[in-house]
């Protein structure tokens, strides 16, 4: 019996001579320029398949098998059609190992919510079950998250559907356009039926009853079929509609993780201070530079004072609720108002200090189309401030719109019951609404200094005469 090459060269007489590499089939890679032999495989010469070197009488004799480079290729283009699929392909960079779970410049607590996060986010991704809800504020990693989560996913092959909510809502919108390739209801089973749902940034979608119904519709089925979810969000859960966060909180099915870590696009700026503050205005103003004023105030003024000096730099070691400072104009609450800012910032958290005429300017700004920065965010910026100074208020213009702005802040902050200082002048005129808030006791401490201004006044003069008319004496 003739060898099968011999067999075949004498039926084939144009076959190629097979090359030194017994394995690879009629490799011609040797007439190719030697600048393209580089590009090819040094397996299988190009061509992706290889003979298996074994007997006639094997019943994988004859048989191509796929090269090395040919599956890793289907297994990148199987990976490249899943992330399409799954809308990752701009954000494969978005894994667990990019993650810095410590974050950057952090404090002890807010280092170990992060990895707390990252650690559940990661067992997630592992085992995807229920529903996974990440809050927390711009920039603080939960996009970063939830991505990895996917990505994890459709590395193990599986699927995973990555959506923003706005561009979720968008894509069902578009399939009413006569030209759409895809009809609305089977864009809208993908997105509902899909195996593992990824929303990010809920919240953030214009709320028209149609956006609220389809979203509702979209969870009421994946929490009746109990398909594993990961929502991200930097609202509060009491703004999103009652029937979707009625879902999202049932314990038996989600886990709620609120990420505190500041915006991580800001590492590179001094954790704890934001443009809209102006904090660095009164970098002089602390405890070891107030002034107690001892030898010019009275017996009672000087006692008053004193307490609110104990109270602030109390508060100032574990802000909790509300500080209401009222007074004349350089008593010293504004002092002892970034003070307490100034303390909390040395050590490592944020605190937003404003004047609250310029805060509105600030707002208002938002609304020029070349701002920089959206109203949403900034707003959400001040009254989810984990320590807000307002400074003197009752001086702002007293518009419709300003009343409305101011009582929204107040009033989020109020429920919230997150740490609040508010300094005014004594006898203000503030609108009911605003001093039903202020004079709640069980929530603020309003505290009246009784202390005139030290403007203009020579303190440390007088205490120099006095002390040396004593000598005299």
């Amino acid at each position: 019996m003739k060898p099968l090459d011999d067999a075949l060269k004498q039926q084939y007489p144009d076959l190629p001579e097979p090359s030194g590499n017994n394995n690879s089939p009629g490799n011609d890679s040797e007439s190719l320029p030697k600048e393209e032999q580089e590009w090819l495989c040094p397996i299988c010469g190009g061509t992706g398949y290889l003979r298996q070197d074994v007997p006639v009488s094997h019943p994988d004799f004859g048989k191509l098998i796929k090269c090395k480079c040919r599956v890793q290729e289907q297994d990148e283009k199987r990976l490249d059609k899943l992330r399409a699929i799954s809308n990752m392909g701009t954000m494969a960079r978005f894994t667990f190992d990019a993650f810095v779970p410590d974050g950057i410049g952090l404090t002890e607590a807010r280092r170990r919510n992060l990895r707390m996060a990252f650690e559940i986010a990661d067992e997630f991704a592992k085992e995807p079950e229920g529903w996974l809800i990440l809050l927390g504020g711009y920039g603080c990693g939960k996009t970063h998250l939830a991505a990895a989560i996917a990505n994890c996913v459709i590395a193990r092959g599986q699927t995973a559907l990555f959506v923003v909510t706005p561009d979720l809502l968008d894509h069902l919108r578009s399939t009413y356009s006569p030209y759409s390739a895809v009809a609305y209801d089977q864009r809208f089973e993908e997105i509902r039926a899909a195996p593992l749902l990824i929303l990010d940034d809920l919240g953030a979608h214009s709320s028209t009853p149609w956006a609220q119904e389809k979203l509702f519709q979209i969870f009421n089925y994946r929490y009746n079929a109990q398909l594993p979810t990961v929502v991200t969000s930097n609202h509060e859960l009491e703004e999103i509609d009652i029937r979707i966060r009625s879902r999202l909180i049932d314990p038996d099915m989600s886990r709620i993780m609120t990420i505190l870590a500041p915006d991580f696009r800001q590492s590179g700026v001094t954790q704890g201070i934001s443009e809209l503050s102006s904090l660095s205005l009164h970098a002089d103003q602390s405890f070891d530079s107030f002034d107690m004023r001892e030898h010019e105030l009275d017996r009672e003024k000087a006692e008053n004072l004193k307490r609110a000096f104990n109270f602030a730099r109390n508060f100032a070691a574990n802000p909790q609720d509300w500080i209401a400072f009222s007074g004349a104009y350089g008593c010293g609450k504004t002092h002892l108002a970034a003070s307490i800012a100034n303390e909390r910032v040395r050590s490592g958290e944020p605190a937003l200090f404003v004047v609250v005429p310029d805060l509105l300017d600030h707002l208002r700004a938002t609304f020029n189309p070349n701002s920089p920065t959206p109203y949403d965010k900034r707003f959400d910026e001040v009254r989810k401030s984990p320590l807000l100074v307002l400074d003197d208020l009752g001086t702002e213009s007293a518009t419709p719109w300003a009343e409305e702005k101011l009582y929204q802040l107040f009033n989020h902050r109020y429920n919230a019951r997150l740490p609040t200082i508010v300094t005014m002048a004594k006898d203000v005129d503030l609108k009911p609404r605003l001093k039903s808030l202020i004079l709640d006791v069980g929530r603020c401490t309003p505290f009246e200094i009784m202390a005139p201004s030290y403007r203009g006044l020579p303190t440390r003069n007088i205490s120099k005469t006095r002390k040396r008319r004593t000598t005299r004496r």
